[in-house]
């Protein structure tokens, strides 16, 4: 699944080689992270259903059941909609954002917001219903939300509709012990295993929780912050490749992104500079923040100090500006100012948090 194929002469009994040249779940089928499972199994009126097919991008929500994805073009609408805040204006109400940084789609069409974890009026605190300047967030299935609680240097589980959150990750206190985080940036799961990976962001390391443990196991980087193949240098949004055992990751001062085989001693480069040099060019980044990687293999950046979306096609370092407009900030509905984390929905749609604009911003696939 998801590796490359002939399309043209490849045959498998269990999965379907695309027009794209990868192997993918056969109509019907649903990707459980190890192999093609019947979405019968699933209860289409469950949340858990319609969240499969929204973490699954090869296929979609079409109102029974689940149906592939079919891709037609890789172009974006340049003209982004706000789906959430209100540019420009900070603050604490349903409808208001206030410096906004992770991301993490559930359901769209609601104009204001739901306090999900944490304290309605935004106030800061270490308690079990507090958080401290989060970074990042993750839902599983079932709308548990886990939190980048990232100056309290923990992560929380909130489950759905709690009022205080159970930290699964971290001790409340700065180190660089295993059971130790030292401003936790970025979290990411694995639905099957539920292990939890967390870009450990002074620590200069990806952190990899299994489920229920007490301490946690360095995966990638933890020798100390650097451009060498075998370092991170504050590491910021981290991506999950289930299907080659990999983390893609956003190397914030090496401005590049990199991909590591989880336990392997070194990445491999897949985008910027191999050096850790700035630059705004269409092979260059400058202080890279989050990333993507679609069922394709194409990487999409929040290029934030160049105030841009890059997308690199498959085994291309020659990025496209997507969204935003290169060196060039602002609030109207083509610009971009500071933006940090992206998402895609099971359609290519891409979501842009807008951080110094107060905003999220949709640019549509088309």
């Amino acid at each position: 699944y998801g590796k490359s194929c002939n399309s043209s002469s490849d045959i498998n009994r269990y999965l379907l080689c695309t027009s794209d040249n990868l192997w993918s779940c056969r109509a019907q089928l649903v990707y459980n992270g190890s192999v093609c499972q019947s979405d019968v199994v699933y209860s289409y009126t469950t949340v858990s259903y319609q969240q499969e097919c929204l973490q699954n991008q090869t296929m979609v929500w079409n109102g029974t059941s689940c149906s592939p994805v079919v891709v037609t073009s890789l172009t974006w609408n340049a003209t982004g909609i706000t789906v959430a805040g209100v540019t420009g204006v900070s603050g604490s109400t349903p409808d208001i954002l206030n410096r906004p940084t992770g991301l993490s789609i559930d359901s769209n069409g609601a104009t204001n917001g739901t306090t999900v974890a944490g304290q309605p009026n935004g106030t800061i605190g270490n308690g079990s219903s507090f958080l401290n300047i989060p970074q990042a967030a993750v839902v599983d299935s079932n709308r548990n939300v886990y939190v980048a609680d990232t100056y309290n240097h923990r992560v929380q589980l909130w489950s759905y509709d709690a009022s205080f959150g159970i930290m699964v990750a971290g001790t409340g206190v700065s180190g660089s012990a295993n059971n130790q985080l030292h401003c936790p940036w970025d979290i990411t799961r694995d639905s099957t295993t539920g292990a939890l990976y967390i870009a450990d962001n002074y620590n200069h390391r990806i952190m990899r929780y299994l489920a229920n443990a007490s301490s946690g196991t360095v995966v990638a980087g933890g020798k100390g912050p650097g451009t060498n193949s075998t370092q991170l240098y504050y590491p910021m949004g981290i991506y999950l490749d289930v299907t080659s055992n990999s983390l893609y990751i956003a190397n914030y001062n090496s401005n590049n992104i990199v991909r590591w085989v989880i336990d392997a001693t070194s990445w491999t480069l897949v985008a910027g500079d191999i050096n850790g040099m700035s630059g705004s060019s269409s092979t260059m980044l400058y202080y890279p923040y989050d990333v993507e990687v679609d069922f394709m293999g194409n990487i999409y950046v929040t290029d934030t100090g160049n105030d841009r979306i890059q997308f690199f096609q498959a085994g291309s370092m020659n990025g496209t500006t997507i969204a935003g407009v290169t060196g060039v900030s602002g609030s109207d509905a083509y610009h971009v100012f500071y933006p940090v984390a992206l998402k895609l929905d099971s359609q290519l749609n891409l979501y842009v948090k807008d951080c110094l604009n107060d905003r999220v911003q949709n640019f549509l696939h088309y």
